[in-house]
């Protein structure tokens, strides 16, 4: 493929609004353009890439029994409607009517559509376990798009589902998935955070995800010390380290116009973990109020996983105040049991003791205040979040939090479809029986900008040869006639060996063009002009190294076959 042939355009500065390295060189290099927010064009550089992950993919995908199909993007109202998750889901899920006014959704991901395929084909406990994937486009009505094809509206997912006839069958496919997930990885030379999360949405008992540690990425993980325990921090454990004293009488304080833990704690010379807070939330018009230690902070899902709900909404003050409960004295001390209000609070607080709490009163607190004493709850659980420092359960090590973005997740998502969509097989004796299922996805635009955050340099990425969107670039430096003729020859001896060669034969200054090849990133640059023609010689560099050498053109085959000896298998 030569450059002058090739949709490429490449940008010298940064583009504006672009932050992260991923974002920048793959704008900069001419792999992608963005149409709108959340919305990117794939150039062929760019789809090169794509294709060269789906290789790797669907080759692991099959290695553990996948069998790939291809559902599609619009789907019926009714399957969402089954499955309960048409209501659930705020408009990120985008609904339309088609031309005959039915209602129809686009799909953000595919539980509904497989499980529909999966009930009209399974009837025997024989057919099963079985596992099917796909590499789809789906689309989520993203409200924070950011990243470049970090979080994107529309995106292609390969996600994979399979199906057994017990938990304990799941509990071994999942393993092999999970191993075929770190294969994936390592191919694409990541090292990837295994961290426990939420399973939000897709529901299910237990979720991995893969997670690359990244400064820019959009998810805190809580990872031990000792490598022991990672889990993402939105369900994060840790021990609170309570200090729990005999109780003592409760006092009533004047703490005029000191609202804020911080303001009490100084007025009292009080740490703040010897004060107990109130953070409420609006749960579809019921007031959730949470009490936790003045020292932490609530995890919002745990809350929404406790409530079974996907939507948490911070409550007014107006709302507030219906109940007898004054902000900024607040707490459960003295409130009268209401249908409207559910009072939880962290177990920091039913470990320890003698509370500074909110008296519910203009200008006052209660100091000594114990639970169940003297304010009540509904439920106590854990709600706080784990932060850098908190220590391990059940360990010595502490924990500390890093950044880190999302490249594959798994979930064992158990019979919440299959139950709730009626999909069912008879068993040996003949009993209608419920398949359990499991779930496994990776974005492939996402995993591509992952794999340019992962390995970059300040002028551009860093391709791992198994990924790169052709095998060696060749680059002309002047435009005469012999050495454009020895370069199409250079070309087609690569060609025939099975390499995949980009030709730079643009009237472009050296300089020019080198920036260039540091932004496509392919791993091998040969250098060909008057001056090395003459000695028979060609320019060597790998990508990434400060230095390049001269090779005699006799040595480049057998040079290109040693640097790829290790990823042979990925010649086409």
């Amino acid at each position: 493929m030569k450059i002058s042939q090739l949709l490429v355009k490449t940008l010298r500065e940064n583009p504006a609004g672009a932050e992260m390295p991923s974002h920048i060189y793959l704008l900069r290099g001419g792999y992608i353009k963005q149409l709108a927010s959340g919305l990117y064009s794939v150039l062929p550089l760019g789809k090169r890439i794509l294709n060269r992950i789906e290789t790797i993919i669907r080759e692991e995908m099959n290695a553990i029994s996948g069998q790939e199909v291809d559902l599609p993007l619009a789907q019926p109202c009714e399957i969402w409607q089954e499955s309960g998750r048409y209501d659930a889901i705020g408009p990120e899920l985008l609904r339309f009517k088609d031309r005959s006014g039915h209602d129809m959704v686009l799909a953000m991901t595919h539980e509904e559509a497989i499980t529909d395929l999966a009930r009209s084909v399974l009837s025997s406990y024989k057919q099963l376990p079985f596992m099917i994937y796909q590499f789809k486009l789906k689309f989520r009505d993203e409200p924070r798009s950011r990243g470049g094809l970090i979080r994107v509206r529309e995106f292609v997912m390969k996600d994979a589902y399979s199906f057994h006839v017990s938990d304990a069958d799941l509990d071994a496919y999942y393993d092999q998935a999970f191993a075929a997930y770190q294969r994936i990885f390592s191919r694409m030379g990541i090292n990837p955070i295994i961290v426990q999360s939420d399973t939000g949405i897709m529901g299910g008992k237990l979720a991995h995800e893969f997670m690359l540690e990244s400064p820019h990425g959009e998810d805190y993980l809580i990872l031990s010390e000792d490598g022991t325990y990672s889990a993402n921090q939105e369900i994060a454990v840790f021990d609170r380290e309570s200090q729990s004293e005999p109780p003592l009488t409760l006092e009533k304080k004047a703490t005029p116009g000191k609202k804020t833990i911080e303001e009490v704690c100084n007025l009292l010379g009080l740490e703040k973990r010897q004060t107990a807070k109130a953070v409420f939330f609006d749960h579809a018009g019921q007031l959730v109020l949470v009490m936790i230690r003045g020292d932490l902070e609530v995890a919002e899902v745990k809350v929404k996983n406790f409530l079974h709900s996907s939507i948490l909404l911070p409550a007014s003050e107006d709302f507030i105040r219906k109940f007898g409960i004054v902000p900024g004295y607040a707490s459960s001390h003295g409130v009268a049991t209401n249908a409207n209000l559910r009072v939880l609070a962290d177990i920091s607080l039913a470990e320890g003791s003698n509370f500074v709490i909110g008296a519910n009163e203009e200008g006052y607190h209660l100091l000594n205040a114990n639970l169940n004493r003297d304010f009540h709850v509904d439920s106590v659980g854990d709600f706080a979040l784990a932060q850098s420092g908190h220590k391990q359960v059940n360990g010595t090590s502490r924990l500390r939090a890093v950044r880190g973005i999302e490249i594959g997740n798994i979930f064992k998502l158990g019979r919440k479809f299959t139950e709730s969509m009626g999909a069912g097989f008879l068993d040996e004796k003949g009993q209608q029986q419920i398949p359990t299922m499991g779930c496994y996805g990776i974005g492939i635009g996402r995993l591509m900008a992952a794999v340019a955050e992962n390995s970059h340099d300040a002028f551009g990425p860093i391709w791992p040869p198994p990924l790169a969107p052709f095998h060696v670039l060749l680059v002309t430096i002047g435009m005469d006639t012999e050495v454009m003729e020895e370069a199409e020859s250079i070309v087609k001896e690569l060609e025939a060996k099975g390499y995949e060669v980009l030709l730079d034969d643009r009237d472009e200054r050296p300089g020019v063009k080198f920036k260039d090849a540091d932004l496509w990133g392919i791993p091998v640059r040969l250098a060909l002009s008057k001056k090395t023609l003459a000695t028979q010689e060609v320019e060597w560099k790998v990508r990434g190294e400060a230095d390049f050498s001269k090779v005699s053109r006799q040595e480049v085959m057998a040079r290109l076959d040693s640097f790829y000896s290790e990823t042979d298998k990925h010649r086409k």
